[in-house]
């Protein structure tokens, strides 16, 4: 993986968990910009891992679905397949809305299908569900792990910021 793909992916990353914390901090009064930072960070590291798990994803639920595994090294991230996936984690804060957000990520998926398709010889609408599976399975799975936290964080006693 190239260093400007790298930084495109935790720019990406950083910018999809801003898109989700931000909003949820500016409700709570008395947050410290430290705290804010803190959550950030870690959030926006597990984004950029769930972005850069993807293709890779994709690439292996196709390995499944071919009754002969591809030769090849895989599906990997380009700075060209990774412009609109920037693009679509700096929209995803919630005044442009899910829909606008929700329709960028499926041109990303559409845009990683073409490769996918042709580095492993499957049709195109095959390679399509690969990318689709991979990446709804990929969110299901953040999702859950942050309800998760979110109880965990909520069962924890509260302290007084000051």
């Amino acid at each position: 993986m190239s260093f400007a793909v790298v930084v495109l992916l935790l720019f990406a990353g950083v910018s999809e968990a801003a898109g989700r914390i931000l909003p949820l901090v500016s409700r709570r009064p008395g947050m410290s910009r430290t705290f804010t930072i803190g959550l950030l960070l870690p959030a926006g590291l597990v984004e950029t891992a769930v972005f850069a798990l993807w293709p890779l994803s994709a690439w292996t639920l196709a390995e499944l679905v071919l009754s002969s595994p591809p030769a090849g090294t895989g599906l990997v991230w380009t700075p060209g397949l990774l412009a609109p996936l920037v693009l679509a984690a700096v929209l995803a804060f919630p005044l442009l809305g899910p829909f606008l957000h929700l329709l960028l990520f499926v041109g990303v998926g559409a845009g990683l299908a073409g490769p996918l398709a042709t580095a492993t010889g499957l049709g195109w609408w095959s390679a399509a569900g690969c990318v689709a599976v991979a990446g709804v399975g990929l969110g299901v799975a953040v999702e859950a792990v942050r309800r998760l936290v979110v109880r965990i964080s909520a069962a924890e006693p509260r302290k007084v910021i000051v």
